[in-house]
């Protein structure tokens, strides 16, 4: 199977479990339900989803099985989508070419959604042990996506993110912001599907270096993404960090630079990939795709 059909297989299952958890339009708060379900339909490419299902299969797992876990991390990062664009953080109006959803729904909307994703995708995860995937895998899974999403992954992140908006970061300081901010959920994604998948400790080592590597890419593409790019293209305003006055790794070192070390990274993270057992093909050409991505 070519690389793209698979993608599109995977996203596939995923949308369709996501919509599954939306079903009941019947009680009485169906605008929250509303809000939740315009901001995950909003156009995503269900990158982390996708990479839990991927990293499941390539470790010889179910994916089927993995798939309440792969839906919680798409909920957990919807939800970090929506409070960035709040007016008291990023201030955007649009993402992904819509209306972001203060913007649709309201301040005080957006805020209760955002909250209301992180708390169902815990309970959406817990749904996995009901389907004939390893508790104890499952439990490792769950533990895991609240490590990186809390205090000691991407909500630290972003504090300090806020905290330094304005002010001069260091290298060491940014390089930090991303691996919490940005790299955090996607190392959860990887990890996640690996353990699911059966992957041995050896191997759930090497898929966390692979995943920070690809966190930091990422994060750098989407700062040269940030000057290079137009809106439409995007589907979100540029220049948004020069707007917010934050330091970028295109301000600390360049956009000539910022290219060479994505592409520098991302070498890394494929030659790390190709340590992991098997043909790894479509993993290898997903990591490429993610940090070589025009949008």
């Amino acid at each position: 199977m070519d690389y793209q059909t698979q993608y599109q297989e995977y996203k596939a299952l995923a949308d369709a479990a996501l919509n599954t958890y939306f079903a009941d339009t019947t009680v009485s708060y169906h605008r929250l339900l509303e809000a939740m379900h315009y901001s995950l339909t909003a156009g995503g490419k269900r990158l982390r989803p996708v990479l839990v299902l991927a990293f499941c299969a390539a470790c010889g797992g179910d994916v089927r099985a993995a798939l309440p876990v792969a839906c919680a991390v798409e909920m957990v990062h919807t939800y970090s989508l929506i409070h960035d664009d709040l007016p008291c953080m990023d201030n955007d109006e649009y993402r992904r070419g819509k209306l972001t959803t203060w913007k649709a729904y309201g301040y005080d909307m957006a805020v209760l959604a955002g909250d209301a994703l992180m708390i169902y995708a815990f309970e959406t995860a817990s749904k996995a042990f009901s389907m004939g995937a390893d508790p104890a895998k499952v439990g490792r899974a769950i533990g895991i996506l609240a490590e990186k999403t809390g205090i000691y992954g991407m909500i630290g992140g972003q504090t300090v993110d806020v905290e330094l908006t304005g002010k001069a970061v260091p290298r060491e300081k940014l390089d930090f912001i991303y691996r919490l901010k940005t790299g955090a959920l996607l190392e959860a994604s990887m990890m996640i599907g690996a353990i699911l998948g059966g992957a041995s400790e050896k191997e759930q080592k090497r898929v966390e270096e692979i995943a920070s590597a690809v966190g930091l890419a990422f994060q750098i593409q989407d700062d040269i993404l940030d000057v290079t790019s137009t809106s439409e293209e995007l589907g979100k305003p540029v220049l948004s960090d020069e707007k917010n006055q934050k330091t970028t790794y295109v301000t600390l070192v360049g956009l000539d630079q910022a290219k060479a070390d994505v592409a520098e990274i991302s070498a890394r993270a494929v030659s790390l990939l190709k340590e992991l057992p098997g043909e790894n093909l479509f993993l290898e050409n997903l990591v490429t795709m993610l940090v070589e991505r025009k949008k």
